[in-house]
This record gives C-alpha cells, sequence and structure tokens, in this order.
C-alpha cells in the first residue's frame, strides 16, 4: 500500500481558494488529487461547510426524474400486456397462447410494481392531498 502523504499548507490554500470559488467537495478533490476523505478533513480543520441546499435540490430533481421514468416505464409495460393477450387471443397453438398469457402476467405485475413504487400509501390520491395541505385539515 502507497505512503499517504501528509496535508500541507498548499493543500490547505487549494482547499480554501477552491470552496470560495464555489467547488463542491468531490470537485475539489479531484482538482487537487486527494481523497474526498482529506478535503473533508482540510475543509473541517478551516471552518469551511459545503452548500446541501444545492445537494437537496440536486436529489429531489433525481427523485422526480426517476419517479417520471418509472411511471413511463409502468405505460409500457401496460402496453406491452395488451400487446401480448391480443397474441396469446390470436393464437394458433395452446402453447403459444400459453407462452404469450405468461407473459401478459409478467407485464402487468411489472406494471402494478411500477406503480404501487410510487403509490400514495396514505390511501390519499394526489388531489386529496393537495386539497387537504392548502384547507389545512386532516
Amino acid at each position: 500500500m502507497a505512503a499517504r502523504r501528509p496535508i500541507d499548507d498548499t493543500d490547505r490554500r487549494r482547499v480554501a481558494e477552491l470552496h470560495a470559488q464555489g467547488l463542491n467537495r468531490n470537485q475539489i478533490a479531484r482538482e487537487i488529487g486527494r481523497a474526498q476523505s482529506t478535503v473533508s478533513k482540510i475543509a473541517a480543520e478551516l471552518g469551511l461547510t459545503f452548500d446541501r441546499a444545492r445537494t437537496a435540490e440536486a436529489t429531489r430533481a433525481k427523485v422526480a426524474d426517476a419517479k417520471e421514468r418509472r411511471a413511463d416505464l409502468a405505460n409500457l409495460a401496460l402496453d406491452d400486456a395488451h400487446a401480448m393477450r391480443a397474441r396469446a387471443l390470436a393464437s394458433d397453438t395452446g402453447r403459444d397462447a400459453r407462452d404469450y398469457a405468461a407473459a401478459y402476467g409478467v407485464f402487468i405485475d411489472r406494471h402494478l410494481r411500477l406503480i404501487e413504487a410510487d403509490a400514495d400509501h396514505q390511501g390519499l390520491a394526489a388531489v386529496d392531498a393537495w386539497l387537504r395541505d392548502i384547507t389545512g385539515t386532516s
């Protein structure tokens, strides 16, 4: 295992400069060629913190994007299920009908799982929850 290079004043100065420029911890680590934990340690020594508001906002955006992608996939799974059902009903052989029916079941299951992933587990529709929030009722 390679020996770790001790933290020196150049590291501290660079972290302070890059932090002042608005770079985040990971960007600073890449820029100075140090581990993220080293940058965190230097920042703590210098009393520097990293803005978590941008991180929280980015996380919310990723969650919303993932939810939208799951909704798209759920719709595609339902379309695929419909196609498999049509093929099962039009099949010439029992084996083909069985195989298409099995695929139909898989697509329906995936559709339901994707929908459940974003379901409101309080039993309220999104509009009901919105109305409850703006009226202040529970």
